[in-house]
């Protein structure tokens, strides 16, 4: 079989590079809500229930500290992983069988 015709090629190639964008405008749009709600917050503690943080941990782990380092975060990359660090930990103490 031969390859992708021209045309097919640059579909791609354009569907894919207005994906990109519009992932591009929704991040923007996520981290200007983000600094707009830590400047509301003015240095207050938000209290995370158990499961808030297990999903704020998995979401960091997925996203990397080097990524996080550079995004503004309610709560620092540091206690993101930490979170992480506890969940993969709880899951593997075999107390509760």
């Amino acid at each position: 079989m031969g390859s992708a015709s021209p045309l097919l090629s640059f579909l791609l190639m354009l569907v894919s590079g207005w994906v990109h964008r519009h992932q591009l405008l929704v991040i923007e749009l996520l981290q200007a809500e983000n600094r707009l709600l830590k400047d509301r917050l003015r240095g207050r503690r938000i209290r995370f229930t158990d499961a808030e943080r297990a999903l704020l941990a998995r979401k960091a782990k997925a996203v990397g500290r080097k990524a996080l380092l550079e995004l503004e975060t309610i709560v620092s990359p540091d206690t993101l992983l930490r979170w992480h660090r506890r969940l993969v930990a709880q899951k593997w103490t075999f107390a509760a069988q």
